[in-house]
């Protein structure tokens, strides 16, 4: 939308579309808790695979990562072997875990990332990023191909690669998702659900607020002007006029 040309009226009229559009929002937010409800009522799967991970304090299974919780999400974070920095959309959505984790940890939930890379390759990014959240490496494990964030180059070949349920020609060797899994009171472990591409946007909070700017999310492609929280001009120039005063 043209916002340059956007048509200007009375505030009687404003409010009359105003409360035309909350009726619409209205049935959004039903409609988006009946899709929820859904949600929580689809299937599990018993997980019974011995995953390995690796961590601060050495090799993790995945009971490991619940901590004292019953409920894991994990956020599969593309970090490939050999890469020097995390994937920029999933660092944008990851800017956003600390704050929630802070009322998650407390609502019976545990969030961890995992990456495909070694553990030690994503500390010092870890550590640039200020982020807190739990990171642990599948590396040497099925995880991130059982869970469709990484396709084996047989299966590309093959035609046979998939991710977000269909098949595609343009799998990657790191692809970003989210999984989730609950464990009983007897210590087994269930895949309750998986998302991919659009259906992460849930997590991006920044992307609520665009969404109520006349601009809207204003991009060609998905996530194209995002930069590491630290790569953007402003924050360069912010940080240039502090060493100035300093």
């Amino acid at each position: 939308m043209n916002v340059e040309n956007h048509p200007v009226v009375s505030r009687e009229e404003w409010l009359a579309a105003r409360k035309q559009h909350l009726a619409d929002e209205k049935a959004f937010t039903k409609e988006r808790d009946r899709l929820s409800a859904k949600r929580r009522a689809l299937p599990w799967v018993k997980v019974d695979k011995d995953y390995r991970f690796h961590g601060s304090h050495g090799e993790l299974k995945l009971a490991d990562l619940f901590g004292k919780h019953s409920q894991l999400i994990v956020y599969h974070f593309m970090f490939a072997k050999d890469w020097e920095e995390g994937c920029q959309g999933c660092s944008f959505l990851s800017d956003h875990i600390d704050g929630a984790n802070l009322h998650l940890a407390h609502h019976d939930i545990a969030v961890v990332a995992v990456s495909h890379a070694p553990f030690e390759q994503f500390q010092a990014f870890k550590q640039r990023m200020g982020w807190k959240f739990d990171w642990v490496s599948s590396d040497g494990s099925d995880f991130n191909y059982d869970f469709g964030v990484c396709a084996r180059a047989e299966d590309v070949a093959a035609g046979k690669a998939t991710y977000n349920y269909e098949k595609t020609d343009s799998a990657e060797e790191e692809m970003p998702g989210l999984s989730v899994f609950y464990r009983d009171a007897k210590g087994d472990i269930f895949h309750t659900y998986s998302t991919y591409a659009r259906g992460l946007d849930m997590l991006v909070g920044a992307y609520n607020y665009l969404d109520l700017t006349p601009k809207g999310r204003n991009e060609d492609e998905i996530m194209e002007w995002v930069r590491y929280h630290d790569r953007y001009e402003s924050a360069m120039k912010s940080d240039c006029c502090h060493g100035k005063e300093g």
